[in-house]
């Protein structure tokens, strides 16, 4: 059963920002996909403030670590901590392995700690695989609390 869902990327590089939405653009299920380039403004979209106040509720985040103004720890321990946000998947996809940023994206409840690989067959292969799982496999929440 196909369905359609939101998704928020938070990422700065542009870069990854065009083959994140390309990959997912050419997926098998069809999505719509809203991005924001910092932490403070994740926090303001998701929380439908600053500009945002028409923005649609995600299904499921994709996080980077390495943002200006906020990090991606500080914007998922936000999402964690908040009983209207807690419920929505967050995927930490980001270039570093380091075990501190992942260990500590585990102890912040992050749903899933994805590597950015450097080639980009294999990135589109990664995204790929999100949306094969996270959308196609996985029962995420009603948006109807």
């Amino acid at each position: 059963m196909a369905k359609n869902i939101h998704i928020l990327l938070v990422e700065d590089n542009e870069g990854d920002i065009v083959l994140t939405t390309e990959a997912l653009d050419e997926g098998k299920v069809k999505n719509s996909i809203s991005v924001v380039r910092d932490g403070w403004e994740a926090i303001q979209y998701l929380e439908q403030n600053e500009g945002f106040e028409d923005a649609q509720s995600p299904d499921l985040v994709l996080l980077d670590i390495n943002l200006p103004k906020m990090n991606g720890h500080e914007v998922l321990k936000y999402i964690k901590s908040s009983d209207d946000l807690k419920h929505i998947p967050v995927i930490m996809l980001t270039t570093s392995s380091d075990e501190i940023d992942v260990m500590k994206s585990y102890e912040n409840h992050s749903n899933c700690y994805i590597t950015k690989p450097v080639d980009i067959s294999n990135f589109l292969e990664v995204i790929a695989s999100i949306e094969n799982f996270w959308i196609s496999i996985v029962q995420l929440p009603s948006k109807n609390k």
